[in-house]
């Protein structure tokens, strides 16, 4: 089984690729930036950047039936690398003392700060 997504409160898509795909009891969310879904605005504070992010990306878990708890892999691109660790700690404000996998890689980001995909599963 192969489902696409769009999820309609989320940013619309920028390109032509689907919010998420659920699979075999998997949901693989496509990388989101920091855009507000409502206002389109871009937060100008890398903080509030990642902050957004990881909002937008539980919207689109939440259009799928899961949330981050069900997260058990995260991909996480920086366009500096030197604030890692002001991502790790707004990281775990989402994530707490249970965090999924995770990679995290600096490269360069057209007009935001980060960029994060992630897959999930779905409950029993």
């Amino acid at each position: 089984m192969r489902k696409a997504l769009v999820v309609e409160a989320a940013v619309k898509p920028a390109g032509h690729y689907s919010h998420a795909i659920v699979s075999n009891g998997t949901v693989y969310v496509s990388g989101q930036g920091p855009a507000d879904p409502v206002t389109h605005v871009v937060p100008d504070s890398f903080a509030e950047q990642v902050r957004q992010t990881l909002r937008n990306l539980q919207i689109i878990l939440q259009g799928a039936g899961v949330d981050l708890p069900n997260v058990v892999k995260v991909n996480a691109y920086l366009s500096d690398i030197s604030r890692f660790q002001e991502y790790n700690a707004i990281y775990r404000e989402f994530f707490g003392d249970d965090p999924p996998a995770r990679t995290t890689v600096g490269c360069q980001l057209l007009g935001i700060q980060v960029e994060i995909d992630c897959v999930a599963v779905l409950p029993d």
